[in-house]
């Protein structure tokens, strides 16, 4: 048996809905055999996976997300702050959601130990939130540009979510402005200080 994936690749772990990347091969080798009987890989989750559990990344998903906006996903990182005795109500124990927006694994969302701790399936769902956010963007500008191509034929419902994603596309790209004087929020700033 070959291996079918190499150390420091990203893969897709299906049974724990993440992305996650190759930290060690271990192959089972037996006696009279020229190739290992089978290949296991340490992605960091706690426990090691074979080769049906994850999946290669594709090229095509990784284009898609480079147009909307960044090549943001999903990983875990050891929780260092308990042991996984004491986090065993945690959906991973042991581990906790980072969504990086870098090519290079920096930057991006984390959130603090004891938020985690406090409700650790509303985070997991944010964390999923936040690595779908440049799909979720790209097919908001999809459905814009679909609505605009078809303002005739395209149904009253249907013109709304156009609308409405107009309206998002709009709200992520204006850039907030900083408080003037005139506009009132400099000078309570001031009061209060």
């Amino acid at each position: 048996m070959k291996a079918q994936f190499h150390k420091h690749q990203k893969v897709w772990v299906e049974s724990v809905g993440a992305w996650a990347v190759v930290e060690k091969l271990t192959p089972v080798w037996a006696k009279g055999f020229d190739e290992p009987v089978r290949i296991s890989y340490d992605v960091g989750l706690g426990r090691e996976f074979l080769a049906h559990e994850l999946r290669a990344e594709e090229a095509d998903e990784t284009e898609g997300d480079a147009a909307a906006g960044g090549d943001w996903r999903l990983m875990r990182a050891r929780n260092k702050w308990q042991p996984p005795e004491e986090c065993a109500h945690h959906p991973y124990p042991g581990t906790f959601p980072v969504v990086v927006t870098d090519a290079n694994d920096w930057g991006g969302w984390r959130t603090p130990g004891a938020e985690y701790d406090r409700d650790p399936f509303k985070i997991e769902f944010q964390a999923r939130l936040i690595s779908t956010a440049p799909k979720l963007l790209a097919l908001i500008r999809e459905l814009a540009e679909f609505v605009g191509e078809n303002t005739e034929e395209a149904p009253p419902e249907v013109m709304k979510m156009g609308r409405a994603a107009n309206a998002l596309l709009k709200s992520v790209a204006e850039s907030p402005q900083a408080p003037t004087p005139e506009s009132g929020l400099g000078e309570s700033a001031r009061k209060t200080a």
